[in-house]
C-alpha cells in the first residue's frame, strides 16, 4: 500500500493522521504524547462477555458522549442483525459542541462505503471493512467542547448485537484556533433524472450532487455506489467542483472511472488502494452493482465561502441509474443545512424501470 505523509502542525492531531502510516507511527514513538487515551465501548459493565448493546426499532443508541477538547481517532463497529439491509436502516449521526443539527448524518453502511446494503472487504487509508463485517473509520475528528455519536434503528427488527469501540484523545489544552470540524453527508438519487441533450454540459445544472457546504474548509473525498437501471456503461460522467460560488467549475474531470483513479471501465476488475478504489465491480448491464471511492488526502479541495461537489450521471447526465454517496469534508462551524435524510424505504437499493 502506498504510504502517505501528512504534515500536521499541532500535537493533538499529529499522530492520528494518517492512522495507517506505519512509518509515521514508528517515527513518532520516541516523542511524548500530550493527551490521555480514552475509549467509549459496548463492553459488559458486569465483567461478563455480553459486550454489545441491543437496539430496538425506533431506538437510538449513544456510542460517545463526552466533553472536550478532544479528538476521535478511530471508530470500530460490528453488527449482528437478521434484518436485510440493516446497513441502510441504521443511521449514524455525529454532533460537535452541542450543535442541534448533526455534522455527520448517513446510513451506517454508506458512511463506511457499503452503499448498497451488503458487506464486502476493502482497505483504504481512512476507511476499511475487515473480516468479518468489521467497520472501521480512521478519520481524525477534533472537537472543542463536546462530542456525541449516536446510531438510530430505523428498521423493523431489533438489532441483536451492536458492538462498538470509539477511541479518542482527551486533551489538556484547547484546540488551536481555526481547527476545522469533520463532516459527512449522505445523498442519493433513485433514479437520477436522465437528460436528453446534445451531449454537452458546461454548467453541471443537472449533475448528481455529492455535497454542498458553506463556510471555510476542504473536501476530503467521497464513497459512491451505483445500481444500474439499464444495460451499458454508467460511468461516462465528469466530476465538477464549483468553488466559492462559481458558475462554471474550476475543477472539471474527464470521466467517472478517471475521477476514481481507474481507467477503461475499471477493466471489469475490483481493486482497493489507499486513496482510491472500486472494490465492487459488475458487468455493464441492468442490475449490476458498483462501489467506488476517492480520497483527496494528498491535496484536499479547498474553499473559503462555499463548495458544490458534483458528478455527471452518464454523458451530460443522460443515464437514470441509482446513485448513493457519502461526501467527507472538514470545515468551520456552523455548517449549512443538510438535505433531509430520505425515508428508509426510499434508501433501499431497488431497480427502477428508468431506461437509459
Amino acid at each position: 500500500m502506498r504510504k502517505l505523509m501528512l504534515i500536521v502542525t499541532f500535537p493533538a492531531l499529529a499522530a492520528s493522521a494518517p492512522a495507517q502510516d506505519l512509518s509515521g507511527w514508528l517515527a513518532s514513538l520516541p516523542q511524548p504524547k500530550d493527551y490521555v487515551q480514552k475509549r467509549s465501548s459496548s463492553y459488559d459493565r458486569t465483567g461478563g462477555n455480553e459486550d454489545y448493546r441491543r437496539v430496538a426499532p425506533g431506538e437510538s443508541l449513544t456510542l460517545l458522549d463526552t466533553a472536550g477538547p478532544g479528538v476521535v481517532t478511530h471508530v470500530w463497529v460490528t453488527i449482528a442483525s437478521s434484518e436485510r439491509f440493516h446497513l441502510k436502516k441504521l443511521v449514524l449521526r455525529i454532533y460537535w459542541d452541542d450543535e442541534a443539527a448533526p455534522s455527520v448524518e448517513a446510513p451506517i453502511g454508506d458512511f463506511f462505503g457499503l452503499g448498497l446494503g451488503d458487506y464486502f472487504l476493502y482497505q483504504s487509508i481512512p476507511l476499511a471493512v475487515g473480516a468479518d463485517n468489521a467497520l472501521n473509520s480512521f478519520f481524525p475528528m477534533p472537537f472543542q467542547k463536546h462530542a456525541r455519536i449516536t446510531v438510530t434503528n430505523q428498521g423493523r427488527v431489533r438489532v441483536d448485537a451492536f458492538y462498538f469501540n470509539i477511541d479518542y484523545r482527551s486533551l489538556s489544552q484547547p484546540l488551536p484556533e481555526g481547527t476545522l470540524y469533520f463532516h459527512a453527508q449522505y445523498r442519493q438519487c433513485t433514479p437520477c433524472a436522465a437528460i436528453q441533450s446534445d451531449g454537452k454540459n458546461l454548467t453541471g445544472e443537472n449533475n448528481y450532487v455529492w455535497m454542498e457546504a458553506t463556510g471555510r474548509g476542504h473536501f476530503a473525498g467521497v464513497t459512491m455506489s451505483v445500481l444500474e437501471n439499464a444495460d451499458g456503461w454508467w460511468g461516462e460522467g465528469d466530476d465538477m467542483f464549483f468553488v466559492d460560488g462559481e458558475k462554471l467549475p474550476s475543477i472539471n474531470g474527464t470521466g467517472t472511472e478517471d475521477y476514481f483513479l481507474g481507467a477503461w471501465d475499471f477493466g471489469g476488475k475490483p481493486f482497493a488502494y489507499g486513496l482510491f478504489g472500486a472494490p465492487q465491480v459488475g458487468p455493464e448491464r441492468q442490475g449490476s452493482r458498483w462501489s467506488v471511492y476517492r480520497f483527496h488526502l494528498d491535496s484536499p479541495v479547498t474553499f473559503t465561502k462555499s463548495l458544490r461537489a458534483t458528478i455527471e450521471h452518464g454523458t451530460a447526465d443522460d443515464r437514470a441509474d441509482n446513485y448513493y454517496s457519502v461526501a467527507y469534508w472538514y470545515q468551520t462551524e456552523p455548517h449549512g443545512t443538510f438535505p433531509p435524510l430520505p425515508p428508509v424505504e426510499d434508501r433501499l437499493p431497488r431497480l427502477h424501470a428508468a431506461g437509459r
